[in-house]
């Protein structure tokens, strides 16, 4: 089993910055692909980013330019730098694992709010 754990949600007005942390444990040799979901109220989940072991990675249109996910290989964690953030990226950030073909867990989701 693969446990993830979220950190570095809070409010943060338009335009500025956060930095999410996701570190795993358990099963991590069996991850292959880690990555960022977020869900607002009354809408579905939906991905961020995405980064493979081999470090590709894949961006939602609406966030590319803006946000970078990255992976600290040595301390098992992924991380999502936001920068120049609006309001409609407020939103419940989650973070999963999977091997490639099956999710094998998601954290238990922190909130991130953009408002002034």
């Amino acid at each position: 089993q693969v446990q993830l754990v979220e950190s570095g949600g809070g409010l943060v007005q338009p335009g500025g910055s956060l930095r999410l942390s996701c570190a795993a444990s358990g099963s991590i040799a069996s991850i292959y692909v880690m990555g960022w979901h977020r869900q607002s109220p009354g809408k579905a989940r939906e991905l961020v980013a995405t980064i493979t072991n081999g470090g590709r990675t894949n961006y939602a249109d609406s966030v590319k330019g803006r946000f970078t996910i990255s992976r600290d290989y040595s301390k098992n964690t992924v991380s999502l730098q936001m920068n120049s953030l609006k309001p409609e990226d407020t939103a419940v950030y989650y973070c999963d694992a999977s091997d490639g073909r099956i999710r094998l867990s998601w954290g238990q989701g922190t909130q991130v709010t953009v408002s002034s």
